[in-house]
């Protein structure tokens, strides 16, 4: 290889010259990476070529085995360093991150319950056969439909995020003759070190109850919460309390110091209503890498660290230690995928006097990865096809859309030879690429491929067509409804009689209407 030029005058400061641009940085591509001899890129001994031709490109490709040792990983840690304070706990996998009826099946046979966030997701996880009671469904804006869909199943608890929804859910329950498992969720107040957009235990954003008092002397939104789910003691089962700080977090003080707060509050519930909320749940958010510049620690450490903070909070409370709940997502599925791409236009801009950039165009973007434009994420990317002898050059990986922020890589260093044909592995794609993903510019979808534990690849969602897309394009012309079953959640008007017919003249033939 040639000599490696000094840094580029647009590089970021943590991303360093690669010594050699093949070499895959195990802090962001873990262990089911490698190269074959021909130094084509594997993904657990699969060759990535192998997978674009077989499946097409773009496509997300999911690690089984990533997934599932991750998941179990996970909850065995936790339960390593918080059994022996006498806690029981269970691990509620964050499907946001990414749902299909083959990742909900590997979670659960891995120990993990399911946490959905709205009516499709809890669609897919009883498709999935996950057992009602071993799902939760949050959401802030919950609907009716989807909390009676809940109910009539049986989930395992319903997180409820504000009055009005506990008398929502109070109503329903009280319809069908039941008690709905609740949790209250809370905002501690915990600023973690996280993107503005995902970082949610601060005062000012739509999650949750405060523990802060509205004025002094009053009680706090939470405790007002609490009041009104003990009074309804005959539709709603209180079963505890819920918080979430945020997401991408690596330390362990923010989740420490959630649950002092959030046992305190237990504490004051106690006192007033001799009532003892059996169950607190924590959240999620642990980080992973997605570049060299981020810092993932072990899930060993991460429980490790939990452990005292746990301690302190527990010795000094006098009620019986509450059943903990945790909910990974990004952690889990994030490291297990990746994107396989196909490089198409290369061209080198000049952004100032004797400084170029440049760019190199797949076929895909931010249709399929929408984290760089909303959250002005950094990822990586290696030629995957072959290795090459050439000097390593800053590149900028875009996509396809007419769109200047369609960024997919905004700095990384790739061979300078890096052609049209060759195939890009962006690794971390796991986790809210797929769940964020869309049509923009009219482009299909990806599919999600998964690579089994034997080396067997099979699509778990299928790569969207044209067809698909136009067949939802009525063209202006009413269709009869069709039922949709338990995957689509429909609204009461077209669930009954339909909406009545507008009144007044009607355009001319061949004529919109009128304004």
């Amino acid at each position: 290889m040639t000599e490696l030029a000094p840094a580029h005058p647009l590089a970021p400061a943590w991303l360093q010259v690669p010594a050699d641009p093949a070499t895959l940085d195990p802090v962001v591509f873990t262990s089911q990476y490698a190269r074959d001899d021909t130094g084509c890129v594997t993904v657990d001994s699969v060759p990535v070529t192998e997978i674009a031709a077989r499946h097409g490109s773009p496509s997300y490709v999911v690690s089984e085995r990533t997934f599932r040792d991750r998941a179990r990983g996970f909850r065995e840690a936790f339960e390593a360093a918080l059994n022996p304070l006498g806690v029981e706990l269970e691990v509620y996998y964050a499907s946001k991150a990414l749902l299909n009826t083959a990742v909900a099946r590997w979670a659960t046979e891995e120990g993990l319950n399911i946490d959905t966030a709205s009516g499709g997701e809890l669609a897919v996880a009883l498709a999935a056969g996950v057992a009602p009671g071993r799902i939760a469904l949050h959401g802030n804006n919950k609907s009716a439909e989807e909390l009676d869909r809940a109910l009539e199943v049986g989930v395992g608890r319903i997180v409820v995020d504000s009055l009005a929804e506990i008398e929502l859910v109070a109503r329903l329950a009280r319809d069908r003759g039941t008690r709905a498992p609740v949790m209250i969720r809370v905002t501690p107040g915990v600023h973690a070190s996280t993107h503005e957009f995902i970082a949610t235990a601060h005062e000012d954003q739509k999650f949750g109850l405060s523990l802060n008092p509205v004025q002094e002397g009053e009680d706090s939104p939470a405790l007002v919460a609490v009041a009104a789910c003990v009074h309804a003691s005959d539709a709603l089962d209180l079963r505890g309390l819920h918080c979430h700080i945020g997401s991408q977090i690596f330390a362990a003080e923010g989740f420490g110091q959630a649950a002092e707060r959030v046992f305190a509050l237990r504490e004051t519930v106690a006192e007033r209503w001799d009532v003892t909320l059996p169950e607190i749940d924590l959240g999620g958010g642990h980080g992973v890498a997605y570049t060299a510049a981020d810092s993932p620690r072990e899930v060993a450490a991460i429980a490790a660290d939990l452990a005292p903070l746990l301690t302190s909070v527990l010795e000094s409370s006098d009620l019986p230690t509450p059943h903990l709940s945790f909910e990974p997502g990004r952690f889990i599925a994030g490291p297990s995928g990746c994107t396989v791409y196909t490089v198409g236009t290369v061209k080198t801009v000049t952004v100032s006097p004797g400084v170029q950039r440049r760019y190199v165009s797949v076929d895909g973007g931010m249709s399929d990865n929408a984290r760089p434009v909303l959250y002005d994420a950094d990822y990586t990317a290696v030629l995957a096809n072959r290795v090459s002898e050439e000097s390593p050059v800053l590149s900028r990986v875009v996509g396809k859309h007419c769109e200047s922020g369609d960024i997919v890589v905004k700095d990384v260093y790739l061979p300078g030879d890096v052609t049209a044909g060759d195939l890009l592995v962006v690794p971390v794609t796991g986790a809210y690429c797929w769940s964020l993903s869309s049509n923009y510019n009219w482009l299909p979808r990806p599919g999600i491929v998964a690579v089994a534990p034997d080396g067997a690849t099979r699509e778990i969602v299928r790569r969207e067509s044209l067809t698909d897309l136009l067949a939802r394009d009525t063209g202006g012309v009413s269709r009869p409804a069709r039922s949709r079953g338990a995957s689509h959640i429909v609204p009461r008007h077209r669930a009954g009689r339909r909406p009545a017919a507008p009144t007044g003249p009607r355009p001319p033939a061949g004529r919109g209407p009128t304004h």
